[in-house]
């Protein structure tokens, strides 16, 4: 499926690309399913020209009428029967129908038409190469629809019918078969000649209806080859049908092979110009006026006959502003002529006589496109004057210009012009971050000292334990009583100097004596750290007995340090109320099931 959406892109121009987005989002927000079909599918896979794009979608296509004119399209035909509208988008000619079904009651008259899918749309139509579609859906972009199996047949190069009433339903298809082999070159499979003469001896072409034969008149100026078109319709005797006293000897050819010369230097120079009009001007140049309005009056498409219309007064107008002092330069010359209608040029350039507009127009296909070659865009490049500047096309346009009317010639003058547009160098990249080694090992200091700090009281309190080895020693339950004595409030008159050295010891960190041998060991600081954040957590519960009971052995080294704190010195009145401690134990033993709680010996060694 990529394939196709790829093969579509390469072969379609900008304006015809744009044109095809434009129908796919009008499609998409009227919710219907858009199809790219005929003729465009066809001139993809052969190769040759694409002259118009051809759209069928599933609905009511009359209401993308706003859309395109919003968007710039000019809307030149609407079939409110076969509910087809055309438009000019972009500079290309699209027709956008309506998927459909149709039932001849007779042969040549307007059939019956009636909303259909998009595979009945295309087993309705004339020929299998005819009989494609390209999805431009979101579900089943690039699938490509060929129920007619249409693609075998372009690459046997032959015209096949669709089913055997195919020239009856509709006799306009005799002239189109012929039409088709004249341009491809290709020939009628067995099957479609035969029936194509049986048409042709049963006079099938007296139903061809007006419609029918304007819209085959348009077609031939459309054509690659016109004239090798009107030669084989007037073998077959087509030419006379659509108009009797039209033929090849009535068509002006040397102009016309002039016009068809210019139209391929202009679309070498990419300049999207619709020669068809102008063709068909030199195609009837030799019938009356009668014969000419009557052929006006049969095309359908209005937009067409106003542009062969206007041929004569468009190139009037163009050839006095060529004379005019707005062109006396060349470069004002080039301006003119660049701003130009390019169906207008075509036409000046072909029917004009005066010498100088033909020289200025020979110059603006020829001499003058030259000099553009003179414009140094390698040392435009070295000033830094690229594509990427706003002002480059500026200044690539005023430098032509200048050479146009000879006030630059030599390269120095070029490139003197070209100085001043040179923009001011870039800001110098900045300096780069250099880390070293030093920078690197920065980063984990900061977490090193609060580790050593922290450790810091654990340190002074295995420091001060030896202080308090007589009291933890001789008598054991002697903890217990200070822990009771702590919550009496009214002594804090005396003050035991312990105490004191201890809030000292607090307040005053050692910091720098402990920290040499404290950092060496990261890991045993830590697990003592817990140790004064529940000591210092809990100084409300020291009066209670029930959590000092329950956390004597687990962490027996606490009750010195409150001790320390809170208790008075350890005095001969003390050693006194010893009977006071051991109802205080008896209670504690009571509660804890009559179990005496054994001092933990380790804790009592390091003290």
């Amino acid at each position: 499926m990529a394939d196709y959406i790829y093969t579509m892109e390469s072969r379609l121009s900008p304006e015809q690309m744009r044109t095809v987005s434009l129908v796919q989002q009008i499609a998409r927000t009227h919710g219907m399913n858009v199809y790219l079909t005929g003729g465009a599918i066809r001139d993809i896979l052969t190769g040759f020209p694409i002259r118009d794009l051809d759209f069928t979608v599933q609905g009511n296509p009359l209401k993308f009428q706003r859309d395109l004119e919003k968007a710039g399209g000019i809307v030149d035909m609407v079939d409110q029967h076969f509910y087809v509208i055309h438009a000019i988008v972009h500079g290309t000619r699209a027709e956008i129908g309506m998927a459909r079904t149709e039932v001849f009651d007779k042969p040549g008259k307007a059939p019956a038409v009636t909303p259909a899918t998009i595979t009945d749309d295309l087993k309705r139509r004339d020929f299998t190469f005819n009989a494609m579609a390209l999805s431009l859906n979101e579900g089943s972009l690039g699938l490509l629809l060929d129920p007619a199996n249409g693609a075998a047949d372009i690459e046997a190069r032959q015209v096949r019918v669709l089913h055997s009433y195919a020239f009856l339903e509709d006799p306009s298809r005799l002239v189109r078969a012929s039409r088709f082999m004249a341009r491809f070159g290709w020939e009628m499979e067995e099957r479609t000649r035969t029936r194509y003469d049986s048409a042709r001896e049963g006079e099938y072409i007296q139903f061809l209806g007006s419609r029918g034969i304007g819209y085959e008149i348009e077609q031939i100026a459309h054509e690659e080859n016109p004239i090798a078109v009107m030669k084989a319709l007037e073998e077959e005797g087509w030419l006379k049908v659509l108009c009797p006293k039209w033929t090849v000897a009535k068509a002006d050819v040397p102009e016309l092979a002039q016009l068809l010369k210019t139209r391929a230097t202009m679309t070498d120079f990419n300049i999207a110009v619709d020669a068809a009009p102008a063709v068909m001007h030199f195609l009837t140049s030799k019938l009356g006026e009668a014969e000419i309005a009557a052929i006006q009056k049969l095309i359908p498409h209005r937009e067409f006959v106003a542009s062969w219309k206007r041929l004569d007064n468009d190139a009037k107008e163009l050839s006095k502003k060529l004379l005019s002092k707005e062109a006396a330069l060349n470069s004002g010359a080039w301006n003119v002529l660049s701003t130009a209608k390019p169906e207008a040029l075509l036409y000046l350039d072909v029917t004009g006589r005066n010498k100088t507009v033909d020289e200025k127009i020979k110059n603006f296909f020829g001499k003058w496109r030259q000099l553009q070659e003179k414009i140094p865009y390698t040392e435009m490049a070295t000033l830094r004057i690229t594509p990427q500047l706003p002002e480059y096309p500026q200044i690539c346009r005023e430098a032509f210009l200048l050479l146009l009317d000879g006030k630059l010639r030599s390269e120095g003058e070029i490139m003197k012009f070209l100085a001043p547009f040179e923009p001011p160098p870039p800001p110098p990249p900045p300096a780069p971050v250099r880390r070293g080694r030093a920078a690197a090992k920065k980063v984990p200091t900061p977490v090193a000292k609060p580790a050593v700090e922290e450790a810091e009281p654990v340190v002074v309190q295995a420091k001060a334990a030896p202080e308090k080895k007589s009291v933890a020693v001789k008598a054991k339950p002697e903890a217990k009583p200070a822990v009771k004595a702590a919550p009496q409030k009214n002594a804090p008159e005396k003050k035991a100097p312990e105490k004191k050295a201890a809030v000292a010891a607090k307040a005053k960190p050692a910091a720098k004596k402990v920290a040499p041998p404290a950092a060496k060991p990261k890991a045993k600081p830590a697990k003592p750290l817990k140790a004064p954040a529940k000591a210092v957590a809990k100084p409300k519960a020291v009066g209670k007995p029930k959590p000092v009971a329950k956390a004597a052995p687990k962490k027996a080294h606490k009750p010195p340090v409150k001790a320390a704190n809170h208790a008075k010195p350890v005095t001969k009145k003390a050693e006194a109320k010893k009977p006071v401690a051991k109802k205080s134990v008896k209670k504690a033993e009571k509660k804890h099931g009559g179990k005496k709680e054994k001092p933990d010996k380790k804790h009592a060694k390091r003290r």
